[in-house]
């Protein structure tokens, strides 16, 4: 008797441990990104630096000097917003969990910094990316031609990000 009790209760505790393990979800891989991880991502037509800073991946982009000369405090300000709100910072944020935010720097080439926007993790929902990317979109397609759509994506970066401008550039 002993030994059929005894083997009911290795079976009973087998079995709680194997629904255990099984009921416990997969713990997330929260591998941060290389520099050049993070680089690769980005598909920028000027040049771009990467690193990391803690758990917050660093873009700087250079912004030309002329193009902040004849568009002034507007293309100052949607520098890093221009940047931000991509499929790359997206992409990003989906491939490495570990991530808590990008920040997007711009800087004049071999200059000052310009501007800097810092996007969370959890600042944008599927449906506020989807906006997020047809704002920034339209913005890069059209923004020359109707600054209206430049002003639409700095007001839209500046109610979903940390930022800060460089008043030289942008007169606050």
């Amino acid at each position: 008797m002993k030994k059929k009790g005894t083997m009911r209760l290795r079976v009973g505790v087998l079995l709680v441990v194997s629904l255990s393990v099984a009921a416990c979800p997969e713990a997330p891989d929260l591998t941060l990104p290389t520099a050049t991880e993070i680089a690769s991502h980005y598909h920028y037509d000027g040049p771009l630096e990467a690193n990391l800073s803690g758990n917050v991946a660093e873009v700087v982009v250079t912004q030309p000097a002329a193009q902040l000369r004849r568009g002034g405090a507007l293309w100052a300000r949607v520098g890093p917003y221009i940047v931000l709100f991509t499929s790359d910072t997206q992409k990003l944020l989906e491939d490495y969990p570990g991530l808590a935010a990008v920040r997007v720097i711009t800087r004049v080439a071999g200059g000052p910094e310009v501007a800097r926007a810092l996007l969370t993790r959890d600042e944008l929902t599927g449906v506020l990316w989807r906006r997020s990317l047809n704002i920034a979109g339209r913005a890069r397609l059209e923004g020359t031609a109707r600054p209206a759509l430049l002003e639409d994506l700095v007001r839209w970066g500046e109610d979903h990000t940390s930022f800060e401008y460089n008043a030289r550039y942008t007169g606050r």
